[in-house]
Order: C-alpha cells, then sequence, then structure tokens
C-alpha cells in the first residue's frame, strides 16, 4: 500500500478502510496513550500547518477520516472510565471497540438501550457517524449518549452535555470528525435484560403492506428483501423476561456462519464471476433463511458476524415514505439489467434532537443497499440514490453517497446551526478533508 516519510523520521503505512474503496497516505500516524499526549499531537499538527483525523476500525464507506496530514489511531485510549449505577451512565474512552464495550457492561449486569447489528467499531467512529440500529422508541447510539468530551484546534479540552456547552453537545454526538476529536463518551446506560429475537421468512408485498403494523407492535422490527425475488426475511426483538434460550450451536452454525458468512461468501463470489447466476442464487438463498425464535442478552440478538466485505449505500426516509422507496426500488431492479446478489436492509428510528443525526426532527426509517465488494455498485446506487433523494432521503455520513453541502442545507433544518459551530471550534479546518468540505462546504 506504500508509505510516507514522516516529519520524525518514521514512517506511515496508507490506510485502507475496512471495504477497500478508501485509501489515504498520511504525513505521519500517531497513537496516543493520553488524552495529553493527543492535545499535543493536535498542537503541534496545527504548527505544522498538517490537517488531523482519527480513524476508528475503518467501517465506513466514506472518506471521512481520510487524510493526508497526522492520523489519529486512538485504539490506546481505551476502556471504562467510570461507572454511575444511580445516574445510570457509563464513561468510556473513545478508542473502545463497542464489542469491548457490550462485554464489560453485561459483566456489570447492564446494557447499552439499542445498538446497531455489528460491534467491531470504536465508540467515538460509531457515534460520530451516525450508526445506529432499528427501534420504534429507543435511537441510535449517538441518541444514547449523556456527556461528551474533545480536543478541540487549538489543542484545549472541551466537555459538553445537556448542562455544560449544550450548543455544542446538540451538535457533537454525530459530529462527522468536524468538530473536534473525541476522547470520552458518557452513556445512558439500564440493567441487563432479555430480548426474544423472532427470524420469520415473509413475501414482500405482505411485509409492505403490514409494515406500519410491524412497526407498531415490535420495539424493534427489521427486515431483508432478496432483490430479484419476492422474499423477504423479517426480524422482531422484544423485550421478555428471559431465561436466556439462545440458538443450539448447529442452528446458530447453519444460519450465521454458513449462511450468513461461508455460503453467502462463496455464492458472492460466484456472482461476481458469472453476474448472470445472481436471480437464480438469490431465489434459493432468500428460501434458506428458515424460522427461528430465541432469547439472550441484548447485544448477542442486536449483533451478528459480518465478513463478507461489501460496499452500502443507507438513506434515511421520512417513516411514511419507506414503502413507496421500496417498491420504486424493486421496480427499478426489475426492469433494469442490475444483477444484485445483497439483500436490502429495512430499518426504523425514532425522532431525536440531534443538529446532524439522520433522524433529526422527523421519525425515520433507512433503507440500506450492498455491493459486494469488487463488484461495480455505481449504476446501482446512482439509480437508488435518485429514489431515496426524491423522498428527502438523508444519507448516512458513513456509507457511501454523492450528496454535498447545497442538499444537505435543504434536508436538514439545523445544518446552518452545525455549520456556526464548526466556524467557531475549527476557523482554520485543523479537522477538515475533503469528505468534510464536499459535505459541510469550505
Amino acid at each position: 500500500m506504500g508509505t510516507a516519510t514522516a516529519r520524525n523520521g518514521s514512517t506511515a503505512t496508507a490506510w485502507r478502510n475496512w471495504a477497500g474503496n478508501v485509501t489515504a497516505t498520511p504525513t505521519r500516524v500517531v497513537t496516543p496513550a493520553s488524552v495529553g499526549e493527543l492535545q499535543e499531537a493536535v498542537r503541534r499538527a496545527a504548527e505544522d500547518g498538517l490537517r488531523v483525523k482519527a480513524v476508528g476500525t475503518g467501517h465506513s464507506f466514506t472518506a471521512a477520516a481520510a487524510t493526508d496530514g497526522v492520523l489519529v489511531r486512538p485504539q490506546a485510549l481505551a476502556g471504562i472510565r467510570s461507572l454511575d449505577r444511580a445516574a445510570g451512565t457509563v464513561t468510556v474512552a473513545a478508542g473502545t471497540a463497542l464489542k469491548d464495550l457490550n462485554r464489560a457492561l453485561a459483566a456489570e449486569g447492564l446494557s447499552l438501550t439499542n445498538m446497531g447489528d455489528i460491534m467491531e467499531q470504536t465508540v467515538s467512529g460509531a457515534t460520530s457517524t451516525g450508526t445506529h440500529g432499528t427501534g420504534r422508541d429507543s435511537a441510535s447510539i449517538a441518541a444514547q449518549i449523556r456527556a461528551l468530551e474533545l480536543v478541540t484546534a487549538d489543542g484545549g479540552l472541551l466537555t459538553c452535555s445537556e448542562k455544560e456547552n449544550p450548543e455544542v453537545f446538540a451538535a457533537a454526538r454525530v459530529g462527522i470528525g468536524a468538530l473536534g476529536i473525541v476522547t470520552a463518551i458518557t452513556f445512558a446506560v439500564e440493567p441487563l435484560f432479555f430480548l426474544t429475537a423472532r427470524e420469520e421468512p415473509m413475501g414482500f408485498d405482505r411485509v409492505t403492506a403490514e409494515f406500519e403494523e410491524h412497526f407498531a407492535e415490535n420495539e424493534h422490527f427489521e427486515f431483508y428483501w432478496f432483490p430479484h425475488t419476492g422474499n423477504c426475511n423479517t426480524k422482531r426483538n422484544n423485550r421478555s423476561q428471559g431465561p436466556a434460550a439462545p440458538p443450539g450451536p448447529v442452528s446458530a452454525w447453519v444460519e450465521d456462519e454458513l449462511l450468513s458468512n461461508g455460503l453467502f461468501q462463496a455464492v458472492n463470489t460466484l456472482g461476481r464471476a458469472v453476474p448472470a447466476t445472481i436471480p437464480s442464487i438469490a431465489r434459493v438463498a432468500s428460501r434458506a433463511l428458515s424460522a427461528r425464535t430465541y432469547t439472550d442478552i441484548p447485544y448477542k440478538v442486536f449483533t451478528s458476524p459480518r465478513r463478507v466485505r461489501f460496499v452500502e449505500m443507507e438513506y434515511a426516509l421520512p417513516r411514511e415514505a419507506v414503502v413507496e422507496a421500496l417498491r420504486e426500488l424493486r421496480a427499478m431492479v426489475d426492469r433494469s439489467g442490475l444483477r444484485i446478489s445483497f439483500p436490502v436492509e429495512v430499518r426504523t428510528a425514532p425522532a431525536d434532537d440531534i443538529a446532524l443525526s439522520t433522524a433529526s426532527g422527523r421519525d425515520t426509517a433507512y433503507i440500506a443497499v450492498h455491493m459486494y465488494k469488487g463488484t461495480p455498485y455505481q449504476a446501482y446506487f446512482t439509480a437508488a440514490e435518485h429514489i431515496f433523494t426524491a423522498h428527502g432521503g438523508r444519507p448516512h455520513w458513513g456509507k457511501v453517497h454523492t450528496r454535498d453541502a447545497e442538499y444537505f442545507s435543504r434536508v436538514y433544518p439545523r445544518f446552518g446551526e452545525f455549520t456556526a459551530l464548526r466556524d467557531r471550534l475549527d476557523p482554520d479546518r485543523v479537522f477538515g478533508n475533503d469528505y468534510l468540505r464536499r459535505v459541510l462546504g469550505a
């Protein structure tokens, strides 16, 4: 991937994201072991005229973290700082992986209320880009934040919450790395609980006709549609009294490892080599999943392993528009020559009060489209994006899209509030890069 010589004589290896669609060659890479070291790295970069970006595990599909300046790897800033059971909060260092946080909380008899479907990301990377799961009443990971600490462009340390620097708190929970480098996050947590998951195949026409009903009846509802078929797989997660009754080892291996990873990898590799086989594969694959019900603690139900690499676009739509948009997407695929081997994912979130959250100020449903790594995705994503933007869609900040600041100023009522705060906190764009110039303006 190449190297770059840093000022101190060490070499900085080119960085590549998880999907392999974004690369960057920083001037130097720093791995601070303390907040003080991070503050010094930011000050030094500013003195050298270099821009600074922090990068988590690279699960974003955009160049949100790419830089030719100083790349900060925060993984050494990890672990739980404090736990306040009375307040129902946990403060965790920014480089902590979600999987480590989930396991540590479970060991303490605690849990986040909601989470996404993978947990490899750092807590700061996941929240800064608006990572979410699905929920009728409970929102994204960022909406569960109660306080933030971040290093600002002058190397200072700023804390914010609803009571302290509230205007920063209103924006920085989904800050896309534009306002500073997050060093610690305080999340709301609650006593550990059980979820019962019910997975069930269902026809496209039925699930779309009954979408509002499924949404209203379940705490967490999502479904996957398999392009080139009329088949979907639904998942309903609801709280239960327990006890834990996880899938048996054979069932878990067949569903989560063979069908979702091993076999899925093989059929995608075949589909990439011979696209004409994809519709037939999709019909077989969409019928291979069977209904199952299981109960476990939250992170074991919400999350699952994802080892088949892909590129993804996801748009947040007003919830009342999602069924129409999905039907338009299906009609587009059916009349095109596209061959789509990945299912389309549909999830929901309630409105929140974060300036650039994709669910800011409106009840939301998400449609995510994927293509297998190495497969040309532009034609599919361009056609899908045309449908989503016609419904006032807001793209996920960490997933592929072509929108710019002019578009965002129209679909985010609080866009100007965010950019004004950025002008105040980072007037010289120490934390800027090409992606932020496009989505936030110069």
